[in-house]
């Protein structure tokens, strides 16, 4: 250690010594030049400092150019870029013809950044036609890109072309993954109404109609089979409206099946009583729990009898489907003050969504409707069951969560009912299969409606067996054009001429069979509706 800072010392010294003589000879240098030139001494540092600069850029400009020759690679910049392909020159050309771009698409999706900045739309490529309310653009995006490509960045293209999301749709090709229609109405959505389908168009359809597409098509969902629809939406935005035609539509085109209905609004869905099984007009949670036990009940027979033919080798048996309709659920969830009225609440909701999800594979499907789609007015375990959404008018993209799934907006091109016209009745989003579509709910007249019914009312009645009593009973009813008739009224009428009241009745219910009785104003009788479902049975 004692050895090693003497040694330093002298290193230092031996630095310092070096550096004055070097800043000495330069210090001679410099007074040489300034004397031979007469400058002043500022002048002399800067020519000498720029003329030092000059030749170590001299030195490097004459080893880069060596070392290019030996490597091959003297020829001018701008041929090398003539013999290399250029980035996305073959989109432009082919066998050396010139690729002219479609102005107006290529400068949308390039902006929009559905395709890159080297791309272009081909104008061979682009179709441009007209529907009844707007202009259809059918062409072919870019090798490397696919409809998705649009479909996810749909509301920044239809900003591009200076209309709103509800003014654009997108239809994929079924043949190609690059080609994509894109319709771009002239005005907003539904601003003039369209008729009301036929009921050719409505049997035509591949599926179930719910409305009219933006172009005036009819547009719906696939089957009610195994699936179940929650409809949302603020008040007066044409709920009600639109599940009365979805009822239609079911009545004309989608067979034989059970209508259950729980009308929360008293009158809204009274139209289609004579025809359903069983029809209740409340506001009383224990009138819907009642419903959905009972339907829940049917579902575990039903299973019952699915895996009873399962074990011994039968086929399984076919059910007829059974369609529960309830307006205004949210009234049947909302808990009491009390606590039994608050463990109910559990109950109703565990058992419905018990129903909503176990009961689609045995035939029964679910429609709820709500005015209230805030966080708490169906509970998350029963909205989540739901494979068919439909949303009305909201004030919020929060209260769209609520209708739609949590996780809608994240979905492909969604669509915000926020940004629906709330004067616009009927008007909706619907979201089924994971893809959205703008639609408005039929508007039937109440003529076309009662036919509908009445239609389907004979052919139940033509389904019972004949020279029954109760078949007589319903037919001296619809002969009277009534819906009630009192047990001293009918009784006389199917040969019962008993004078007290109670074996009278008593005699007329045995006769009938059995079928519930009702009481009114008018007295003790039966109801019109009644006696069908309860002539129709149930294959459970």
């Amino acid at each position: 250690m004692g050895k090693k800072k003497p040694q330093a010392s002298d290193d230092m010294a031996g630095q310092a010594a070096g550096a004055i003589g070097v800043l000495v000879i330069a210090f001679g240098i410099l007074a040489a030049i300034k004397d031979k030139l007469g400058l002043s001494w500022p002048a002399t540092v800067l020519l000498t400092a720029g003329a030092l600069v000059a030749l170590g850029y001299g030195a490097w400009k004459l080893r880069t150019t060596v070392v290019r020759l030996m490597a091959g690679e003297g020829r001018p910049v701008a041929e090398l870029k003539q013999e290399a392909p250029a980035a996305g020159l073959e989109e432009l050309q082919t066998d050396a013809e010139p690729v002219t771009a479609h102005p107006e698409l290529t400068a949308a999706l390039r902006t929009a950044s559905v395709i890159g900045g080297d791309q272009v739309i081909r104008a061979d490529e682009v179709t441009i036609g007209s529907v009844q309310t707007g202009d259809v653009y059918d062409f072919l995006v870019p090798k490397g890109r696919t409809y998705e490509d649009v479909e996810k960045r749909l509301g920044t293209v239809a900003g591009m072309f200076g209309v709103t999301r509800l003014h654009m749709t997108l239809e994929r090709s079924r043949d190609n993954e690059r080609r994509v229609k894109l319709l771009k109405l002239h005005e907003p959505p539904f601003t003039r109404p369209f008729p009301a389908p036929t009921r050719q168009e409505i049997e035509s359809f591949a599926g179930v109609p719910l409305g009219h597409d933006v172009t005036g098509q009819l547009a719906g969902v696939p089957t009610f089979d195994k699936a179940s629809l929650l409809v949302a939406g603020m008040t007066q935005t044409g709920k009600t409206t639109l599940v009365n035609g979805l009822i239609t539509c079911l009545l004309i085109a989608y067979g034989d099946f059970e209508l259950y209905l729980l009308d929360g609004k008293f009158c809204g869905l009274t139209r289609f009583e004579p025809i359903a099984t069983r029809y209740e007009s409340s506001d009383d949670p224990a009138v819907f729990w009642d419903m959905v036990r009972e339907l829940d009940a049917r579902s575990d027979d039903r299973y019952r009898k699915i895996t009873e033919a399962i074990r011994t080798r039968q086929p399984v048996p076919k059910f007829k489907p059974v369609i529960f309709i309830v307006d205004e659920a949210a009234d049947f969830f909302a808990p009491g003050a009390t606590n039994e009225e608050k463990d109910q609440a559990k109950q109703i909701a565990e058992d419905t969504r018990s129903l909503v999800s176990k009961s689609l594979e045995s035939g029964i499907s679910t429609v709820l409707m709500t005015q209230r789609p805030s966080t708490n007015a169906i509970p998350v375990k029963v909205r989540d069951q739901f494979l068919y959404r439909l949303c009305l008018y909201v004030a919020s993209a929060g209260t769209a969560k609520v209708a739609l799934g949590d996780t809608y907006f994240e979905t492909v091109a969604p669509i915000n009912p926020a940004l629906l016209d709330p004067d616009i009745q009927g008007q909706a989003v619907l979201f089924a299969k994971g893809r959205s579509k703008l639609i408005r709910g039929f508007n039937f007249g109440d003529k076309f409606i009662w036919d509908v019914v009445d239609e389907k009312a004979s052919k139940q009645v033509e389904a019972l067996p004949e020279e029954t009593p109760l078949r007589q009973a319903i037919e001296l009813m619809q002969s009277k054009g009534v819906d009630f008739m009192t047990t001293p009224d009918m009784a006389p009428a199917l040969g019962i001429l008993e004078d007290d009241p109670v074996k009278r009745g008593k005699n007329l219910n045995e006769l009938l069979g059995g079928p519930p009785t009702y009481k009114n104003s008018q007295g003790r009788g039966y109801r019109l509706g009644d006696l069908i479902a309860f002539a129709r049975g149930s294959d459970s």
